[in-house]
């Protein structure tokens, strides 16, 4: 017999987008604890199965010889930026998260290490919409965007995000990378119609899978690569 998983509520906030929830988990057999964000009752992210976030920034940076500014759109639990400021060629890092009481809860300390990872001096973040942030945006001043706001184009969080991953937003981002930038997006699921997006605003697109296991399913992330 299984045992049960317990669920604790650690931290909830309303928005116009509707319930925001991080929760622990506690295994019954005693097991470590892990930390669960939830949208609207959808799964977003866990503390255990971070392999992806990580290889996101990996990828990005292994594609520009001096990443000296990056853009990560969706703070999440902090994995993605984690990895890019850990690459000291990172002067700048401009997060943009829509829900401020994510950016609260990582100051306070309720996710691990968060206020060390918003202290560093690198980091600015905008509280804001990425399409509107992108969209307001006028220099080619950055050489990497990480897009990783919610599950990708085929499991939305929210409606509204499906912008992102269709050609007017796309341009945005890449009227803001540098020459021989870059763009890396996101994806709980393979996305035949972002991959024709990105090719159409880029032309080189490269789709990879990642075998992930997630609370002991197996499951297949993707990360698509752009590049002018």
């Amino acid at each position: 017999m299984t045992p049960e998983v317990e669920y604790v509520e650690v931290a909830r906030a309303e928005s116009e987008r509707g319930e925001l929830v991080l929760r622990e988990r506690r295994p019954g057999d005693g097991g470590p604890t892990s930390l669960e964000l939830r949208a609207n009752g959808i799964f977003v992210m866990d503390t255990v199965e971070v392999s992806t976030e990580r290889a996101m920034a990996h990828a990005a940076l292994a594609l520009v010889d001096e990443p000296r500014a990056v853009i990560v759109g969706g703070l999440g639990l902090g994995f993605t930026m984690h990895e890019v400021l850990a690459d000291s060629r990172v002067q700048k890092c401009a997060v943009v998260e829509i829900e401020p009481a994510l950016v609260d809860w990582m100051r306070a300390g309720l996710v691990p290490e968060g206020p060390a990872l918003l202290a560093d001096e690198r980091v600015t973040v905008v509280e804001a919409d990425i399409v509107a942030a992108l969209a307001e945006a006028r220099e080619a001043s950055y050489d990497l965007v990480l897009l990783d706001v919610d599950n990708g184009p085929g499991y939305l969080v929210h409606a509204a995000n499906a912008a992102l991953y269709e050609p007017p937003a796309l341009t945005d981002a890449r009227r803001l990378l540098r020459p021989g930038g870059a763009l890396v997006v996101w994806s709980a699921s393979e996305s035949a119609d972002l991959e024709e997006s990105l090719r159409t605003v880029f032309g080189d697109v490269v789709a990879e899978r990642h075998d992930v296991k997630l609370q002991d399913r197996d499951e297949h992330y993707w990360l698509y690569v752009a590049r002018g």
